[in-house]
């Protein structure tokens, strides 16, 4: 198979503005005798791995197409444990342009969307979550999105993973050999040991499938709603937060008349700022849009801003925002006029017009998601979410089917439900549509 290649540009920063590279991977059995075919330098087949070579790139006529840097990466040495070249060169669309067809010319084609990743993964390189992580890495925004992919990558959660299928295919394979013995009635697999393991093991994949709720929210931002009364002072503190005219200020009641969303990073979290309209009874067919709008923006939300306020309307907002938030659990109670007066009743008390509270109310956001991060390993991949809870109501079967005293051939298919979910997670149990849906969804040169 002849070797596949894509091109990256990345633009460098310099005094002038100018210093754009481009950089070309190829990757593949006949990598090396390909581009040796277009460069002028060192004999690339006596090169060690790992080495980097100054030449230049020629097309058929021998003419210099671009001075080039090649750094060479020897199979298994590669990140698709295939030879690879990386072809580093001016950033000009032309010369680009123009390595890409002698390249394609000479027996290479265009890599498809994830292929390296892909290829890493169908070459042992990498198990299936960790390539998942790759294209979490690349989309990371944030410190903390940052982090859960490089941990996955490095094969953190995939450890988890093969800890728990390993622990359990010891039994699986005496239940299966107790069904080869089915007439003699015997056991070969201790049932007070394999339940405790089913216990065991149930006690390890809990924590994982409880982490993806917080694991989803930070990967994709923490859903923060500010809500109050009309003038309470929503859209003056969404300006405040983001230190942006973000939204219209005036003294006019229901001003705001949608959810206005932005994101705001702090301590390395995203969170989603939603500015909803004032909640209040009226007739205005607008205004109720924006109304109920605002209220749907409180089931998503995982933290609330509720503000207060000595407006008439008050008393029908705190009715209104008691019947649809009767847990207490998510909500921050903020008064938003502390340089005018004083509400010993609130959480938190700030002011947007001299900047008091506001620090410490972003402190609070940064702490409501800290106390909720417990370990590590936090599952952001709803796939493996699925998998994981799917293994859980398998073995939990298989508990409650040892307790009734269930034969073989039903425990047997309990725990073979689990290892194959177990073993989708990771990659070890794969289909072709599963790949293909996965690695399409990466982008081109990785």
């Amino acid at each position: 198979m002849s070797g596949t290649f894509t091109s990256t540009i990345c633009a460098l920063a310099t005094p002038t503005g100018i210093g754009a590279i481009g950089v070309i991977r190829v990757s593949g059995p006949e990598t090396f005798p390909i581009v040796q075919k277009l460069f002028q330098g060192k004999n690339l087949s006596q090169q060690a791995t790992h080495t980097i070579h100054f030449g230049t790139i020629r097309d058929e006529a021998g003419q210099i197409v671009d001075e080039v840097l090649l750094s060479l990466f020897r199979t298994p040495h590669s990140y698709t444990r295939e030879d690879s070249i990386e072809i580093s060169c001016h950033g000009s669309n032309f010369i680009i342009q123009k390595i890409l067809r002698l390249l394609i010319k000479n027996g290479c084609r265009m890599a498809q969307h994830g292929e390296f990743t892909q290829r890493a993964f169908l070459n042992g390189q990498l198990d299936l979550a960790q390539a998942e992580a790759v294209a979490d890495l690349i989309a990371s925004d944030t410190e903390v999105s940052h982090r859960a992919a490089i941990h996955q990558i490095r094969g953190g959660f995939s450890k988890d993973i093969a800890q728990l299928r390993e622990q359990l295919i010891h039994f699986a394979s005496l239940i299966e050999l107790e069904l080869d013995f089915g007439e003699e009635d015997v056991e070969f697999a201790d049932r007070t040991q394999l339940r405790q393991l089913i216990r065991n093991i149930r006690q390890t994949l809990r924590p994982l499938i409880d982490s993806f709720e917080l694991g989803n929210v930070l990967k994709e931002g923490v859903p923060v709603a500010i809500v109050g009364p009309p003038n309470a002072g929503k859209s003056t503190l969404l300006n405040a937060l983001l230190n942006e005219e973000k939204a219209i200020v005036t003294e006019i009641a229901g001003t705001t008349r949608d959810v206005i969303e932005d994101t705001l990073v702090l301590s390395g979290i995203k969170f989603r700022v939603l500015d909803t309209a004032g909640i209040r009874e009226t007739s205005d067919r607008v205004e109720a849009i924006g109304v109920e709008r605002s209220l749907a923006a409180l089931d998503r939300a995982e933290i609330i801003l509720k503000l207060s306020s000595t407006d008439v309307a008050s008393a029908e907002f705190e009715s209104l925002f008691a019947a649809r938030v009767p847990e207490p659990g998510r909500v921050i109670r903020i008064h938003t006029k502390a340089d005018v007066y004083a509400d010993p009743s609130a959480d938190l008390s700030i002011s947007a017009a001299t900047g008091q509270g506001i620090e410490e109310l972003k402190q609070r956001l940064v702490d409501r998601v800290n106390l909720e991060r417990t370990n590590d390993t936090v599952v952001t991949n709803l796939r493996h979410y699925e998998h994981l809870t799917a293994t859980d109501t398998a073995l939990q079967r298989a508990l409650e089917g040892l307790d009734a005293g269930i034969t073989q051939d039903w425990l047997a298919m309990d725990i073979r439900q689990s290892l194959v979910h177990l073993g989708e997670i990771t990659g070890q149990i794969t289909t072709d549509d599963l790949l293909e849906n996965i690695f399409s969804k990466f982008c081109i040169g990785k």
